[in-house]
């Protein structure tokens, strides 16, 4: 592993970082979460558009920049940092990335110029209790089934379905949750970014409308919540950085006995704990990203990232609510979103206890 940035990466890195910081402010986070519908800025979305950032992966000839899954999670630390009401992991992620792999030219064609340029939201539906099922009906195939928790689901021009065939296969389809027979139920979440339930009862979509094809669907999943998970992770990695900086700043400047707090050893072996956990949640998302981008298998390594995101990504927040004390629950401070942020993340594709089940057999099957 070389984690020293090229010139581009670190140009992207700062160029996400500026555009953020200048218009993801704490008033205007603000004024998003108090108005009404989804915690979306539509504005800002638009600007980080402009910038190229949401192509930032997507192939040259649709619009995009060409580069690699690296640099999109480069962008995501940044989003962590702020916060940003946007749905750039959904669209990029886990919309316009599996497009680029696995869509037909039209469906490319259709799609990721659209996407890069931020004129259309994309997203994928992962999570069910029970199977959706797909039935071929002619040419064209009906839907039926709910997905639950389905990121920016009702900002989604576009949604990624995996759904069981009649044949016992998985297949994904590419579904406009508009369509006669979608429902889409809006969700209260931790963090407030916007999920949704979507329910099909019988949605028609067409042969046009699969990605692949109907026995590579298993594939296709799995390829998306890897990146997926690795994304959360790269998520995580900035929402500790800046809870880290803002509990430094704070305990520098709050005074008690005539000293910063800092000063006290309970502080500082308490924010001490904290960095050790952001710098570990920085090397091993880092590596997952770089392993992803690179070609090489990335499972354990995803794996180790989330449980770092997951676990350690908890004792941050925590740490940063503790020592900031009565301040840490007034959300007119910052310091709340990146707790409520965290804790999402922990769960979200899986937390600790499924990232340990899944990395034991990974090595059980490497003993057999």
């Amino acid at each position: 592993m070389d984690f020293s940035f090229s010139d581009e990466q670190q140009s992207i890195a700062e160029l996400a970082h500026r555009v953020l910081a200048d218009h993801c402010t704490k008033e205007r986070l603000r004024a998003v979460e108090r108005s009404d519908g989804p915690r979306f800025d539509a504005e800002l979305w638009k600007q980080v558009a402009e910038t190229g950032l949401v192509g930032i992966a997507i192939p040259e000839e649709f619009g995009g920049g060409g580069l690699s899954f690296f640099e999109i999670a480069l962008i995501v630390e940044q989003i962590g940092r702020t916060t940003a009401p946007i749905p750039f992991i959904e669209t990029t992620v886990l919309g316009a990335l599996p497009l680029a792999r696995f869509g037909s030219d039209a469906q490319k064609r259709a799609w990721l110029p659209t996407a890069a340029s931020g004129a259309a939201v994309l997203t994928a539906a992962l999570v069910e209790d029970e199977p959706t099922r797909a039935t071929l009906d002619g040419s064209d195939w009906k839907l039926s089934g709910t997905k639950l928790f389905v990121p920016a689901g009702q900002l989604a021009d576009c949604v990624l379905v995996p759904a069981l065939t009649t044949d016992g296969a998985t297949a994904v389809f590419l579904v406009d949750p508009s369509v006669a027979g979608a429902v889409i139920e809006e969700l209260d979440t931790t963090s407030g970014q916007p999920e949704a339930v979507l329910g099909l009862h019988d949605v028609r979509v067409g042969p046009g409308d699969l990605l692949g094809d109907a026995a590579s669907g298993a594939t296709i999943v799995e390829w998306i919540r890897l990146r997926a998970t690795a994304a959360l992770a790269s998520l995580a990695l900035g929402v500790c950085e800046e809870a880290l900086a803002l509990t430094a700043e704070y305990t520098k400047n709050r005074k008690q006995f005539d000293q910063p707090i800092a000063m006290f050893q309970a502080v500082g072996h308490r924010a001490a704990d904290a960095y050790i956990d952001t710098e570990a949640i920085r090397l091993t998302s880092w590596q997952a990203a770089w392993r992803i981008a690179v070609g090489m298998p990335a499972e354990a390594a995803t794996a180790v990232a989330k449980f770092w995101a997951a676990d350690g990504g908890k004792r941050v927040v925590h740490a940063a609510q503790h020592l900031h004390g009565g301040v840490g629950v007034d959300r007119d401070y910052p310091v709340h979103r990146h707790f409520l942020y965290a804790r999402q993340l922990e769960l979200t594709l899986g937390g600790p206890s499924q990232q340990l089940l899944r990395i034991g057999r990974m090595l059980a099957d490497e003993a057999a």
